[in-house]
């Protein structure tokens, strides 16, 4: 296979990200043999990665974070107060001691120490 042609498989098979790469060699009249053209890729990928730095958006609504809110506070399991800073922390109403069970809803056990669950 002739180097031309190996050069020519290895600009296909790039990615997307290289597609104004393709288009710049494309554009000229010199063609690059194998070993340039690797330089050029190395080179070029390590302008990409400088290019296109890494970042992540957060994109929420407005009414569906207030019902949320609204869920949370209609429970009764506490009320949420806002100290000097502007952080807000909920109080609870139940002290750490007691336990409630899950299954029948009783305090001063777990649900793996119900009688009615375990029966």
């Amino acid at each position: 296979m002739s180097e031309g042609m190996l050069v020519h498989f290895v600009l296909m098979s790039l990615s997307a990200r290289f597609t104004p790469f393709k288009i710049s060699y494309n554009t000229q009249k010199e063609k690059w043999a194998l070993n340039e053209l690797i330089a050029q890729c190395v080179q070029e990928e390590g302008r990409l990665k400088i290019e296109t730095s890494e970042s992540a958006h957060l994109a929420s609504d407005s009414q569906s974070m207030s019902k949320k809110r609204k869920r949370i506070n209609s429970k009764g399991k506490g009320k949420q107060i806002a100290d000097s800073g502007g952080n807000v922390h909920k109080k609870h109403k139940k002290q750490d001691n007691e336990s409630t069970c899950f299954f029948c809803k009783k305090q001063g056990h777990m649900k793996k120490d119900c009688l009615k669950y375990a029966n």
